[in-house]
């Protein structure tokens, strides 16, 4: 559907722009009047009698569970199921289909018979109602069957119990029976007093007033979806921005803050390098020496001390940066080796031109700063960072797409 890149963006949305859809049709007819009621109410004989013909199936039961229909003089009459549609129900869908995506015209049907509106109907009317007033589309209520009751007496006592629940609204008064009795017998009086001529004179009103409610709603559609769209984009694109500086500051702020714990650590070292006298780390062991303490014991214990030193402070600022472990594919069984300061520097350093290679020399430095950035982009919390910028720009491709989109809703011509 041409309307899913959109959807996509704004799922809220989507009986808006089914509506849309709707409104964007071309051909005849050109418009949509839907009687909305519960079962048994009589608008399938109502409907029969606006039209003039016996189309829709009258009955006794339940008869309307899906939704039916008729073209007359270029109007598509539509018969919905009744309001106690099981919810969730397919004849349920079938009447909001009806009510809310295919109608210009909403005939609200009540039987008179039945007195006030239940909390069901009231709701809906209230709904259809606010709708109008957003969208201009009308809704005309039709109180049915008015021939059952006893007297005017009593059809002013109903009258008076509906306005009650529903200030302001218009009852059109009609009895479908009397209606046709009148047209069979040829007495125009009792059609007059039907109410059906009043009510097709009130239905022809409401028609001229629809291409300029169409063309109302279509605009309201589709400035709220633009606007809405436009106010997405630009929290994403605030949102992917805030998040490209946030990477270049942490990236920025570890670069630095590594270097210059890399650099003190190498002065540190190079300067206790440069106190010592001879090498004696280099000279073997022998065997008479395995239980004795040597020179080169002492200074390789010595070296270890400060290469241990200087992994304390690397490894310190590493994890303030949430650098605290390798990557799952890395890890080993050993969970005394899955560390980033081991994966980089090895489990220990015994001899000066080792420490001097890793920590004096300007390639050694680089070799650390490199490998340790890393690890660093591996990290979680750089990671959820990269994630959330790829997700914020696929949205925005998403409402580019949305935009590109919403010129299949307007009106062809």
């Amino acid at each position: 559907m041409s309307n899913t890149p959109i959807a996509a963006v704004l799922p809220h949305r989507a009986h808006d722009l089914a509506r849309l859809q709707t409104l964007a049709r071309n051909g005849e007819p050109d418009v949509t009047i839907t009687v909305i009621g519960k079962y048994n109410h009589g608008k399938s004989r109502l409907l029969n009698e606006l039209i003039g013909q016996d189309v829709f199936a009258v009955a006794d039961r339940r008869e309307t569970v899906q939704l039916a229909d008729t073209v007359q003089r270029n109007v598509r009459w539509l018969d919905a199921p009744g309001l106690d549609a099981d919810v969730g129900s397919e004849d349920d869908r079938h009447a909001f289909h009806a009510a809310w995506l295919e109608s210009d015209i909403r005939l609200f049907v009540h039987a008179a018979k039945e007195g006030e509106l239940d909390a069901k109907e009231r709701e809906l009317l209230l709904e259809l109602h606010a709708d109008g007033a957003r969208t201009q589309r009308q809704t005309v209520f039709v109180l049915t069957q008015i021939d059952q009751l006893a007297d005017d007496t009593e059809l002013d006592k109903v009258r008076e119990a509906i306005v009650r629940q529903a200030p302001g609204v218009v009852l059109n008064a009609v009895s479908a029976t009397r209606h046709r009795k009148g047209v069979e017998g040829a007495k125009l009086l009792m059609q007059e007093r039907s109410g059906i001529p009043a009510l097709q004179a009130t239905l022809d009103a409401a028609l001229g007033n629809v291409p300029q409610a169409r063309a109302h709603e279509r605009a309201l559609l589709l400035d709220e979806i633009r606007a809405e769209l436009n106010q997405f984009r630009d929290q994403c694109e605030a949102t992917l921005a805030s998040s490209l500086q946030t990477q270049l500051d942490q990236r920025q702020a570890f670069d630095s803050g590594l270097q210059a714990v890399i650099e003190q650590s190498a002065v540190k070292i190079e300067t206790m390098l440069d106190s010592l006298g001879e090498d004696h780390a280099i000279k073997p062991d022998t065997a008479k020496d395995a239980y004795a303490l040597t020179a080169g014991k002492l200074e390789r214990a010595h070296i270890q001390i400060a290469y241990s030193r200087a992994c304390i402070e690397i490894d310190g600022f590493l994890a303030g940066h949430g650098v605290v472990g390798l990557p799952g594919e890395q890890q080993t069984a050993a969970r005394s080796l899955n560390s980033v300061m081991i994966a980089v520097l090895g489990v220990s350093v015994k001899f000066r031109k080792d420490l001097r290679r890793m920590f004096c020399e300007a390639a050694g430095r680089t070799r650390l700063q490199e490998q340790f950035t890393h690890y660093y982009e591996l990290s979680a919390d750089r990671q959820a960072l990269v994630a959330q910028i790829e997700h914020t720009t696929e949205a925005i491709a998403a409402i580019e797409r949305a935009f590109a989109a919403l010129p299949a809703l307007e009106p062809r011509t």
